[in-house]
This record gives C-alpha cells, sequence and structure tokens, in this order.
C-alpha cells in the first residue's frame, strides 16, 4: 500500500493501514474497528478513499474470476484490477459491455464511484452489476442481489455502506473492435460523431475552433470512417490524448482489429496511463443540453487551456443507479485532465462548475469538485436514509462523506 493516491495529491491520515487475505480476516478487522475505509487502486483525486481510521486494500484477497455461463455472469474479487479481469475473461470466450479508459482502475473502486467508459447505448461501468457481497459494519457478510429493493442504492455506494468483497458483473460473447483516430472535427458534427461508433472519445485542448481528436471504436467487421469522415482526417500515426506523451502508452489503432479489452481502453495495461502527472475532475449534464453546456465554457476557453493538459467528451446512457451521474438521463461527460498544480486549477475549475451550474451538472464522485453535489442527485435523500440503516454510528464516515452527505 503506497503513502498516497495514484495522482500523489492525496496523502493518506489512517491511523493503521491493513491488506487482509480471507474474508473471514476482513469481517473480524471491520467488527472490530471504530473507523475503517476500502480503498482500491487510489484512482480518485479527492480524499473519498481516505479516513483517519484503518484503510483496508482489497487486493489481497483472493483472486476470484468464476464464470457462469448459464447466468451470462461473471464473479469476481473487489480487489481485482479491470485489466486482470478483462484477460482472464477473454481466455474463456467472455467479455464486459464496455470499459473505461484506464483497465488500470479495480472493479470495487470504479463501481462505487460510478466510472464510465463511453457509447450513446453503453451505460455506466456500475450498470453491469447484479449482485455484491459486503462486509456490513458489524462484520456480517450479506449478498444483495437486484430483487432487492434497496439494489439500486447500494452498488454506487462511494465506500460508505460496508466493504464490498465480491461482485457479480453481466457478461456478453467476446467481441474484436477496430480503433481509428480522425483528427479536426468540427463542432457542429460533435453530436454525430458520438453516435457513430460503438464507443466515442472527443479530445479537445480547449485552443481550436475544433475537436483535436476523435476516438472511434467500432465492431471490427463494420466498414471503417470513409475518407472524407465528418470533415475530419485521418491520423497517419498512433496518437496520445496528451499533446506530446508517447502513443506507446495507448492501445493500438489505424484500424487494427484486436479484443475488444485491447481496444476499448485508451491505454495499455503494463503502462502509465493519461499523463501520470495530473488532477482531473468531471461533469455530466444531459446529452440533450451538450451544445449549450460547451457554449457556455467557451468565454474561459483561454483559462481553461492554460491549466488543461486535455480535456475528453464522451457519452454515457441512462441508468437506475441513485448515485450514478447518469441517473435517467442520457449524459454528455466533460472530462478535464489538468496541470498537477492545484493552486492554479483550483479558480479554473470553480469558474466551470459555476458554467456548467445551469446544466444541472452531476459531478464524478472520484474527480476534484467544489460545489455541493446533493441538488443535483435526485435520490441523494434516499441514499442518505441507506447510510443511517448500514452504518448508524458511522464507521465508514470520512471527512469526505461528512461533506457530500452532512449527518443529521
Amino acid at each position: 500500500m503506497t503513502d498516497t493516491n495514484w495522482a500523489g495529491n492525496v496523502s493518506w491520515s489512517a491511523r493503521t493501514r491493513s491488506r487482509p487475505t480471507s474474508t473471514d480476516d476482513l469481517r473480524r478487522l471491520v467488527a472490530e474497528a471504530d473507523l475503517v475505509r476500502a480503498v482500491g487502486t487510489g484512482h480518485s483525486f479527492n480524499r473519498l478513499g481516505d479516513t483517519t481510521g484503518i484503510q483496508v486494500a482489497l487486493d489481497g484477497l483472493p483472486p476470484t474470476v468464476a464464470l457462469d455461463p448459464d447466468r451470462g455472469a461473471v464473479t469476481v474479487a473487489a480487489g481485482l484490477r479491470y485489466g486482470d479481469l478483462a484477460t482472464a475473461l477473454q481466455a474463456q470466450g467472455y467479455a464486459l459491455a464496455n470499459l473505461a479508459s484506464l483497465p488500470h482502475i479495480s472493479v470495487a473502486g470504479s463501481v462505487a464511484t460510478a466510472t464510465h467508459g463511453s457509447g450513446a447505448r453503453n451505460r455506466n461501468l456500475a450498470a453491469a452489476v447484479a449482485a455484491l457481497e459486503l462486509v456490513t459494519a458489524d462484520g456480517d457478510l450479506i449478498t444483495v442481489d437486484r430483487g432487492d429493493p434497496r439494489f439500486a442504492g447500494l452498488v454506487v455506494n462511494l465506500g460508505a455502506l460496508g466493504v464490498v468483497t465480491r461482485l457479480t458483473l453481466d457478461v456478453v460473447p467476446t467481441y474484436a473492435v477496430r480503433q481509428h483516430v480522425r483528427l479536426g472535427l468540427p463542432r457542429a458534427a460533435l453530436d454525430e460523431a458520438l453516435d457513430a461508433a460503438y464507443s466515442v472519445s472527443v479530445f479537445t485542448s480547449w485552443r481550436s475552433e475544433r475537436f483535436d481528436q476523435v476516438w472511434v471504436k467500432q465492431y471490427a467487421d463494420q466498414a471503417p470512417p470513409p475518407a472524407d469522415w465528418l470533415d475530419t482526417v485521418a491520423a497517419d500515426s498512433p496518437r496520445h490524448p496528451v499533446p506530446g506523451m508517447s502513443p506507446e502508452h495507448c492501445t493500438a489503432q489505424l484500424g487494427e482489429p484486436g479484443p475488444w479489452h485491447e481496444r476499448l481502453p485508451h491505454f495499455r495495461l503494463g503502462f502509465i496511463p493519461s499523463s501520470g502527472d495530473e488532477l482531473q475532475s468531471e461533469w455530466h449534464v444531459a446529452r440533450s443540453d451538450a451544445s449549450a453546456a460547451l457554449a457556455a465554457l467557451d468565454p474561459v476557453a483561454d483559462r481553461i487551456a492554460a491549466v488543461l493538459q486535455i480535456c475528453e467528451l464522451r457519452t454515457v446512457a441512462a441508468d437506475e443507479l441513485w448515485l450514478s451521474p447518469n441517473f435517467r438521463r442520457d449524459s454528455l461527460a466533460l472530462h478535464f485532465t489538468w496541470i498537477g498544480d492545484p493552486v492554479a486549477v483550483a479558480p479554473v475549475l470553480a469558474e466551470v462548475e459555476e458554467r456548467l451550474a445551469p446544466f444541472a451538472p452531476r459531478p464524478h464522485w472520484g474527480k476534484l469538485f467544489e460545489r455541493d453535489p446533493a441538488a443535483a442527485y435526485p435520490r441523494h435523500a434516499d441514499f442518505a436514509a441507506l447510510l443511517r440503516e448500514f452504518d448508524p454510528k458511522g464507521k465508514f464516515r470520512t471527512a469526505e462523506m461528512d461533506r457530500y452527505f452532512p449527518r443529521d
């Protein structure tokens, strides 16, 4: 376990850190602790995984990958990384419907914070959860599934309802994907581009009237984009989303076919993802507000560009999970990879939040944001009730959770 989160902008406050190697050990630890908090691969950029009590890493638990083809599901250990799970599924002829841009992130941490990939018809990664097993505050081990009326509130749980030990995810037969990078997308063509393939990401530096890159991820048996696709040009060599970074870190491009798990992420498992030295923020707005939300940021484009490495635009389909940014709303996600300077970034982040405010933006729980998220999440009060039910003494509470969900 490291002393900081992945980005290095948060130093952990835990008085003790533990890496249990069995569920029974974890249950005893939780039952006896006054304060405890699970942490995954540390890819959150705020203090959501921090605690002044015991910080628990889950990657010491047995790395379960139990496929059930009859159910179309796989049960996996909470601490497993998506890249490792994907490799195991591919070897058995199965796949997940979607992946995030980083295969380095843990399954439980990603689900708990509603991390996502892209695609107009692809939902949040957490929407694939069919059941989860967790250790509650008193050390009991329970399993909840889609038949439980609380299930939609338990999946994206911010680590605040217990320590998740295993998750059951929907799977599909394996599939192959090609990835094409296009350059110079006109702003007016954004909606058409986002609907053009299985998964699409649009990157902008906010320094041009056109978007810099479009990463088009399509089924391998589909025809590639035509030469004049949406008035763009095809990249003639592999690209990295962040200017100046080596494309060696990225998944294969130029239309080379490959298995789903080696194309849907932007970055390769064995390499540093993104730039490494960075901060991140992300807000989700209704897909129907995409053009207006981007236009609202235009007056501060120069300020954004001055502290930005790259901004990514992605679509996510609606789901029913209470704390998902995509709850009952097809969404455009505006993801900002900032330079690693909190002082320089803070005022620009606040300006972006203020200008997006008319569009009821929902922040990604694992990124940097300042505004109270309560009004943005319609089931906020219902989740607060789950907190009282599952953790009445505040064993899993943290300062960050108290900010998002003040105690009664």
